[in-house]
């Protein structure tokens, strides 16, 4: 984390339309101290958005991979069989 990315809670209160600005133009978190300690990000939405579209594909990874340990899955003709029973075809 370089310097500049890390901000006082002060200048995030007086300076708030220049730190968006700031985090949407660069596409990177700025870190808010208190009292000299980490207390919170601010980063553009778009950036959160992809951390939370590939933070629920590893749970999802991770959720295949124990029903994959534990014997829980089916085959492809399986799942075919399935899907076609549920979907009326």
């Amino acid at each position: 984390m370089r310097a500049s990315d890390v901000k006082p809670i002060t200048y995030m209160k007086t300076h708030s339309a220049e730190l968006v600005e700031a985090v949407n133009k660069k596409r990177s978190p700025i870190v808010i101290t208190q009292n000299g300690a980490p207390r919170a990000v601010v980063m553009d939405v778009e950036s959160y958005e992809q951390i939370q579209d590939a933070l629920i594909l590893l749970k999802l990874i991770s959720q295949s991979e124990e029903a994959l340990q534990k014997g829980q899955w089916l085959s492809q003709a399986q799942m075919e069989k399935e899907l076609r029973k549920r979907l009326g075809d």
